[in-house]
């Protein structure tokens, strides 16, 4: 097969040889683990600070320990791994670069928002199958004071909640990404991916996350479909990051326009990982965490059930950080489609 016809489409790209999920952890805070997938992540923390002195290292710790958990679980040393893609929502991926750095492992920093899962496995799958790795860590977090802190109001300022905003989620999920064993019966592979475009409707409300995100994911699922000729039917689950209530409602209008309706494979993690009537986390959850940890605890054990089979998986992020957002900018946001289909 010729690298030319690795594309498909017009942003799709399928794997020659679909790369393999060999390991996986999903760390989360305390809320999460109280929420209604509590039971399917491998480690709660109940401390918010994870043992440290400010919410920046404590996202640290919470990466630090998400990737050790995704390495013992693939059976893997630091030195087994080629590369490490990963990034966070703080200002220059600090809580990344000081949370990996003693692991040294060669690293990719990435940002994407909440879509950054999305990012880090799409990069890591096309390094295994282009030969320029055998084994890639993907990796990304979010914690709720550490968000609240640099995007909207320091958690002292008290401020009131409106009922569109969603709740950033305390957590860190990281998959271990190589070539397909011998015997891969009954493991999850990445047949191929979908990268998303920027796009802006010109939202400004930077407590609307749902609104800013929705035209993104329709956009990239749309062309998913598109690129590979597929109905929505052909997926068990079509999983979008963290829209919440009111961006999974745009998400449904705007592919509707289009001629597609995938009322009946849509799953949102923000909307899965709390439960909105005890919780009280008003639109769902969001943050680079809420779909990692949604992933790699909930949606692969799904996977690895046999339960579900095929799962288009597609984070969502809004690009906006505290000076565009002060100078009057609008919310772009973007998304981006991993496939993901069990073997045998």
């Amino acid at each position: 097969m010729s690298e030319q016809s690795k594309m498909a489409g017009r942003q799709s790209v399928i794997f020659q040889n679909p790369p393999c999920i060999l390991g996986r952890s999903s760390v989360a805070g305390q809320k999460e683990g109280n929420g209604p997938l509590g039971s399917f992540f491998d480690y709660i923390e109940e401390d918010p600070y994870f043992g440290a002195d400010t919410w920046e290292e404590a996202e640290s710790n919470m990466q630090r320990k998400a990737a050790e958990l995704a390495l013992k679980n693939a059976d893997c040393k630091p030195q087994d791994i080629r590369y490490l893609v990963a990034g966070d929502l703080l200002g220059q991926l600090i809580a990344t670069s000081f949370g990996i750095m003693e692991l040294k492992i060669p690293m990719f920093g990435i940002y994407g928002a909440c879509s950054t899962m999305g990012e880090a496995m799409s990069l890591a799958s096309m390094l295994v199958d282009g030969g320029f790795a055998n084994r890639v860590l993907a990796l990304t977090s979010s914690h709720f004071c550490g968000a609240e802190k640099q995007f909207r109001f320091p958690l002292q300022y008290g401020n009131q909640r409106p009922l569109a905003a969603t709740w950033t989620v305390t957590g860190s999920g990281a998959v271990v990404i190589g070539k397909k064993p011998d015997n891969s019966e009954g493991s999850v592979l990445i047949k191929g991916v979908t990268t998303g475009k920027i796009v802006d409707f010109g939202v400004k409300d930077s407590m609307n996350m749902g609104a800013c995100m929705a035209p993104a994911a329709a956009d990239v699922i749309y062309r998913n479909l598109r690129d590979f000729d597929r109905s929505p039917s052909y997926y068990d689950k079509i999983i979008t990051g963290d829209l919440g209530y009111i961006g999974q409602n745009i998400l449904f209008d705007i592919l509707k326009e289009k001629g597609y309706d995938i009322s009946e494979q849509h799953m949102d993690c923000g909307i899965e990982i709390f439960n909105d009537e005890t919780q009280d986390t008003h639109s769902g959850g969001s943050g680079c965490g809420c779909s990692a940890i949604t992933l790699t605890g909930y949606i692969l054990e799904k996977m690895y059930q046999k339960e579900w089979n095929r799962v288009l998986f597609v984070p969502t992020g809004a690009l906006l950080s505290p000076v565009s957002f002060n100078e009057g900018d609008s919310v772009p946001g973007i998304a981006h489609a991993v496939i993901l289909e069990t073997e045998g």
